[in-house]
């Protein structure tokens, strides 16, 4: 009987704890955003505030950087496992940086315009020529703008449209457009109608008046959280699409996070919104006029010595079944 009794008591016992074997920890995923205020990036912070990556096992810590090249930089230094950035960044794939695309969240750009000052007199693209364009960085997606702008005007020698780099923080931009170092920025339009807002800057045209589809918003991963923790890549990219599906179906809760982030206001952000939700993939597959755009952009550019296999700068491999 005593014995009986003791196996019964070891049988409750492993019920207990089997629950407590199984239970897993969360993994905390470094995640690095190329523009603190684009709504292209603005997802994981919508995602981690409802605790959707959170269900997911997810804690996020999340940086800001002040362009694609600062961030790819601490991508490929081990800083950061998962980068949100643009597709011009696969050139650096292509050569040799430890860091793969996994994921085109947005292949056409609609959240990057053509700012200038509130009072310029440029009120069309075509009085540009020759002016001076404030970018990100070098290497960047909005350099890589500033000469799809010059190509599709026809500017080239002293009429091109000169780049300069600043950084993309708005109050950059603005100090810049006060002191004259630039003529205009290529900026997101959430700076943009904040400035409108304040009567400091407007847009004069969106960059879909000269650009296609360039997987504007494309996740990578380092080739080191790759290796070493593929199933976070795969619950990370599982809660970002999930994340999406929620914003598009919350428009009021998704617009009072990305305003408290941002520090923009609701009728900014509800600009955004309504610029950018329906645009968002609904499953992170890669877009082929994105990828053949981004091919020719970088022979265009010498950003590599031929022209890539596309193919062995991205995967699937680790989107939801």
């Amino acid at each position: 009987m005593g014995s009986r009794l003791g196996l019964v008591a070891l049988f409750a016992l492993g019920a207990l704890l089997v629950p407590l074997a199984t239970v897993r920890a969360e993994d905390t995923v470094t995640v690095g955003k190329a523009d603190a205020a684009s709504t292209s990036f603005l997802p994981v912070d919508v995602g981690d505030k409802v605790g959707i990556f959170k269900k997911h096992g997810l804690t996020l810590k999340i940086s800001d950087f002040t362009g694609g090249s600062k961030l790819s930089q601490a991508i490929v230094a081990g800083a950061i496992d998962v980068g949100l950035g643009a597709g011009t960044e696969m050139a650096l794939v292509a050569k040799g940086a430890p860091m793969k695309a996994v994921c085109d969240g947005l292949s056409p750009i609609p959240f990057i315009g053509i700012a200038v000052p509130y009072d310029s007199p440029v009120k069309k693209v075509d009085q540009l020529k020759g002016k001076k364009m404030g970018i990100s960085s070098p290497g960047s997606l909005t350099d890589w703008l500033t000469k799809q702008l010059n190509q599709h005007e026809g500017w080239s020698g002293s009429d091109a449209v000169s780049a300069i780099a600043i950084g993309n923080g708005a109050a950059a931009v603005l100090a810049a457009f006060r002191t004259n170092a630039i003529d205009a920025d290529l900026s997101v339009t959430s700076n943009i109608f904040n400035w409108e807002e304040k009567k400091e800057g407007r847009l004069l045209a969106p960059s879909s008046d000269f650009i296609g589809n360039i997987a504007a918003s494309t996740t990578f991963a380092s080739q080191h959280f790759i290796d070493t923790n593929p199933d976070a890549l795969k619950r990370f990219l599982a809660g970002w699409l999930e994340t999406i599906d929620y914003l598009v179906a919350h428009k009021a809760e998704t617009v009072k996070i990305e305003a408290e982030v941002t520090g923009y206001s609701e009728n900014v952000m509800a600009k955004e919104y309504d610029l950018t939700a329906s645009k968002f993939s609904r499953d992170c597959k890669f877009d082929r006029e994105a990828l053949a755009n981004l091919k020719r952009a970088f022979v265009d550019q010498k950003l590599v010595e031929g022209p890539p296999d596309m193919s062995k700068l991205y995967t699937e491999a680790f989107l939801p079944k």
